[in-house]
């Protein structure tokens, strides 16, 4: 081998040895990964179905990841102030949302100017899913979704449904339900779905779609539950028939809630979250306490998981255009 040979050899050796050396580091970070405390970030106040299911998932993800997952809280404009952080945050696994899918699927064509989060956030994994619950007042004259529809079709514009405010999972699907079962009936919002409940209990609204917080006032007999929405009968009131059951097909919604991070995230840390949310959701002691709050655990990972939210923001982004509904 000649002199030259054998220096051009060495010359590749050493090129060889510090990029090696150049992506260890990197390698070893995202091999360590967690190292330090993780942030959950919640666009809703504490005590709602969103932060109770940050909190219960949190403890077994703590003992599976070996860190201390910190729930913070930041109300507002229907989670886009947790979108907004969520969003300018490293992509390092270490800030994430706990959030209703909405914040993906709604929001965007709701408010204007919109933020952009089907671009600066990637779905990690759904928690759970939990169904609406098409519920009239006990006094009013109907027995069945078909009576209700009856009802409200012979006094166009004389019915009332209540939301939890314009936008809101329960505004939506009334919308959806008006449009499919091709009836005419008032919106009237509140400012949650605390207020409407205690209105529809007073006879002071007709109807309402329940996102789980009447079950009590349902089993005691102060409200009659007509239907569900999505694709199945609920787990909670198994002798309920689905909407379609019902003859309204097409409304289809509910409520699923998810852990997004920021839209480069490495996937391998990504992928580590989807598995150890489908590990947690899967505990008793979860689906013990998402039950209590109408919620079934539900762990879709990766692509099932972006497909579902894909697919209900076309649902949602022609609905809002048709019904020419707006949030300032």
């Amino acid at each position: 081998m000649t002199t030259a040979s054998r220096s051009r050899r060495h010359l590749l050796q050493a090129a060889a040895l510090c990029a090696l050396s150049a992506t260890l580091p990197a390698m070893a970070q995202q091999a360590a990964w967690p190292t330090k405390p993780i942030r959950l970030v919640v666009g809703f106040p504490p005590g709602g179905t969103t932060d109770v299911m940050a909190r219960v998932v949190a403890v077994p993800l703590q003992k599976a990841l070996g860190q201390t997952l910190i729930v913070d809280n930041k109300p507002g404009a229907s989670g886009n102030l947790a979108v907004s952080e969520v969003s300018k945050a490293a992509a390092d696994g270490y800030t994430l949302m706990v959030a209703p899918i909405s914040v993906q699927t709604a929001n965007p064509h709701l408010f204007k100017p919109a933020l952009h989060p089907e671009r600066d956030l990637q779905p990690v994994a759904s928690l759970g899913y939990a169904q609406l619950y098409l519920v009239a007042r006990k006094d009013l004259p109907v027995k069945s979704v078909s009576e209700l529809v009856q009802l409200a079709k012979a006094q166009p514009g004389k019915l009332t449904y209540g939301s939890g405010g314009p936008g809101t999972q329960m505004h939506l699907v009334g919308e959806l339900f008006r449009q499919q079962a091709g009836v005419d009936a008032v919106h009237v919002p509140y400012r949650g779905a605390a207020p409407a409940l205690q209105d529809l209990l007073a006879s002071q609204i007709d109807y309402y779609f329940d996102p789980a917080t009447g079950f009590s006032h349902i089993r005691e007999g102060r409200a009659k539950l007509l239907a569900v929405s999505g694709s199945k009968r609920s787990p909670f009131f198994p002798d309920t028939p689905t909407l379609a059951e019902a003859g309204v097909k097409g409304v289809e919604l509910g409520n699923w809630f998810g852990l997004f991070a920021p839209a480069a995230t490495p996937p391998e840390v990504v992928a580590r979250l989807g598995r150890e949310i489908a590990k947690a959701v899967a505990q008793p002691e979860v689906k013990q306490r998402f039950a209590e709050l109408g919620v079934e655990p539900v762990a879709q990972e990766g692509a099932t998981f972006r497909k579902t939210v894909a697919d209900e923001s076309r649902v949602l982004a022609a609905l809002i255009r048709d019904r020419r509904i707006a949030i300032d």
